[in-house]
């Protein structure tokens, strides 16, 4: 078991301690003594007020030890630490945590995350079926059949535009050149957000008689989103050329 009452040399060994402090600390900008703390045996660490600006309860903690038997007491570390009441510096947090909506400008750049929740792949990126997969000598036997070529990587990678009949070309057309779509939670979230502007809960919709299910001016959505949302085309409308639930109104 360690002692905790401190050793009596390297209790005394305040003036090292200063010495080493006023040493790593600009001149002048070590302060008052402010005790010392007993590590272990024979290990102490003394405490001394930092003055420099900024640096409001932070302290010098010099730490002193000697060998057993030996009289020398040596100095061990000398590091700057807050203290208690320090004045800390708020907690960092990544760019894409604080970005907000409308903080983007012309020319700003925002890269997804690979592991973009909002986010999934649209396309798979393999041309060919593995060797052993039973398609494969038959999607072979097509393209030379059909004279296709059978272009490697994902559409979306391609420097230019896929040759026609290739796979790649099929995935355009069909729609799937994007290398990520939204993803069934990243519908959620863009659903909730819209409602929450243009939803049947807002004050506007609940003082209108009548709800854009029924607007000759709403523009319809293709897929899932389609059956909740549309786009608003009234020039009059406060919600003109934003995507609204059917059951907003604007009267």
């Amino acid at each position: 078991m360690r002692s905790r009452t401190p050793d009596r040399l390297c209790a005394e060994a305040v003036e090292l301690a200063r010495e080493a402090a006023m040493e790593a600390a600009h001149p002048g900008k070590v302060g008052e003594y402010l005790g010392a703390v007993t590590e272990g045996d024979r290990v102490v660490t003394h405490l001394f007020e930092s003055a420099e600006p900024g640096y409001r309860g932070w302290r010098w903690a010099v730490t002193v030890t000697r060998a057993s038997r030996a009289k020398v007491v040596t100095l061990d570390e000398s590091v700057l630490l807050p203290g208690p009441d320090a004045l800390l510096a708020p907690e960092w947090v990544p760019w894409s945590e604080r970005l907000r909506p409308g903080d983007m400008g012309p020319g700003d750049l925002l890269p997804t995350d690979a592991d973009d929740l909002r986010l999934e792949p649209g396309y798979t990126g393999e041309d060919a079926p593995p060797p052993n997969s039973v398609v494969s000598e038959e999607m072979q036997q097509l393209a030379a059949v059909e004279e296709a070529d059978v272009t490697a990587g994902a559409p979306a990678a391609q420097a230019v535009a896929p040759t026609t009949g290739s796979i790649a070309a099929v995935a355009e057309e069909l729609g799937m050149r994007r290398a990520r779509v939204l993803s069934r939670y990243g519908l959620h979230i863009a659903a909730d957000r819209w409602d929450e502007a243009y939803g049947a809960k807002t004050p506007m919709a609940q003082a209108a008689p009548g709800t854009c299910a029924t607007c000759g001016f709403l523009v319809a959505l293709g897929g899932s989103l389609g059956q909740a949302f549309g786009v608003c085309a009234n020039e009059f409308s406060p919600a003109d050329g934003r995507v609204v639930s059917l059951a907003y109104g604007c009267g």
